[in-house]
């Protein structure tokens, strides 16, 4: 009876995720799902209480197959940059390949119950992850970890309204990990030392850097 059970359960997860493989996050619709399942909606509702925590496990059930399955112990001697970037591949690149399956994680995730994506993220990266930081002071571990979590929401955010391509957020992760894991000394002196021959500044700010912070345009500007 248990395996009847479980069998049911994985059979409405997976016509949820042909649903919102080709149609989408708002096409998830419990009467359908139902229909597709060949099931009541009555035993959609006695394994989910409700939509959102179907969407829940459906993404769950995504993320522990495309994303966290593969995930690998770091090799001897990779370095905290190769490492960092390398575990930020599992998660983002599959998300690459199916942009729809990341636009439901972060909408699942904005739910009563989305804690559950974190929870099942941090303990399939933690094993991964925490070689890399073995000999790491405790204070520069979290400094890397808050700033890297923060940024990876606010890069899902910026995808699921629309203000930045998908293929836009690794290149940036990037970026961050690069200056996290390197001596910025020099630059960071560099840029509050005087300016050579003059007083001008030497840099200008690509405006699309700004852009989350720019106003949107007012109508007929």
């Amino acid at each position: 009876m248990a395996a009847k059970a479980i069998s049911t359960a994985q059979a409405i997860i997976e016509v949820v995720l042909e649903l919102l493989d080709s149609e989408g996050y708002d096409a998830v619709q419990l009467r359908e799902v139902a229909r597709r399942a060949h099931v009541s909606l009555a035993t959609v509702y006695k394994h989910f209480p409700d939509r959102d925590a179907l969407m829940i496990a459906a993404v769950e059930r995504w993320m522990a197959t495309n994303s966290y399955a593969g995930m690998e112990q770091p090799p001897a001697h990779e370095s905290l940059y190769d490492g960092l970037m390398r575990v930020l591949g599992y998660v983002f690149e599959p998300w690459e390949r199916n942009p729809r399956m990341l636009e439901a994680y972060h909408r699942a995730r904005a739910t009563e119950n989305g804690h559950r994506l974190d929870n099942q993220g941090i303990n399939a990266i933690l094993p991964v992850a925490s070689p890399l930081f073995e000999r790491a002071d405790p204070s520069y571990l979290e400094d890397v970890a808050l700033i890297l979590a923060n940024m990876a929401y606010a890069l899902i955010g910026r995808y699921a309204d629309g203000s930045l391509e998908i293929t836009e957020i690794l290149p940036i992760l990037e970026r961050t990990v690069r200056r996290l894991t390197s001596d910025n000394s020099a630059d960071a002196a560099a840029a509050t030392g005087p300016a050579p021959g003059n007083d001008a500044p030497r840099w200008s700010v690509n405006p699309a850097l700004a852009a989350p912070f720019l106003p949107s345009p007012q109508p007929g500007s």
